[in-house]
């Protein structure tokens, strides 16, 4: 299957949940991430503020920033490339271009990622042999190219919903595999050459 079919049919599946479904996953899925390993204590981890039918992350990023977790995420650029900056608090987000939710605190650089103990990334899907499927618009893919020149390797997790950890996703050549797909129903974890030892 070519990845614009894969991605028309599991956005279709999202479209198809319900409110309180999405409601229910966002806080499965918070109480997973905190129970993923690399999360076990305090540190700076990369998120995201999810939108529409994504998995949803609000309550997640609130529990880490409550634990004193220092909690990056990520300022659209013109380019498509992603800035960084902290996460202080609900009143802390803006609403800015393509509908998103943004930090409104200092840019911290796109080499602040390079800090991370872990990331959590957007996805539409993810394989068995950890190739993440995104949205296309590459700006992750900038990101993981970012750490992997950096030489640093924090654990690298997609949220997902269960029905999208599945058998295959295309693979192309600039693709970084993840270490886990964190769903509602629990963490799934891949080993390939370069995982983090503690995904």
């Amino acid at each position: 299957m070519h990845k614009a079919e894969l991605r028309a049919r599991i956005l279709e599946a999202r479209r198809a949940l319900t409110a309180s479904e999405r409601q229910a996953a966002g806080a499965a899925l918070a109480q997973r991430v905190r129970d993923w390993a690399p999360l076990a204590s305090p540190g700076t981890i990369a998120a995201y503020v999810s939108t529409g039918t994504e998995p949803g992350t609000h309550d997640l990023i609130n529990a880490l920033h409550a634990d004193g977790t220092r909690v990056l995420l990520p300022v659209l650029q013109p380019d498509n490339d992603l800035d960084w900056a902290c996460y202080e608090g609900r009143d802390s987000l803006a609403r800015a271009s393509r509908g998103l939710l943004e930090p409104t605190g200092d840019l911290l650089g796109p080499q602040a990622i390079t800090a991370a103990n872990a990331v959590l990334l957007p996805g539409l899907a993810v394989d068995r042999r950890g190739v993440r499927l995104g949205r296309g618009g590459g700006s992750y893919d900038r990101v993981l190219q970012r750490l992997a020149a950096a030489d640093v390797h924090p654990a690298l997790a997609v949220l997902l919903y269960a029905h999208e950890v599945v058998d295959t996703v295309p693979f192309e050549p600039h693709d970084h595999l993840v270490d886990a797909a964190i769903t509602p129903e629990g963490v799934s974890r891949f080993r390939h050459p370069g995982s983090a030892a503690t995904a």
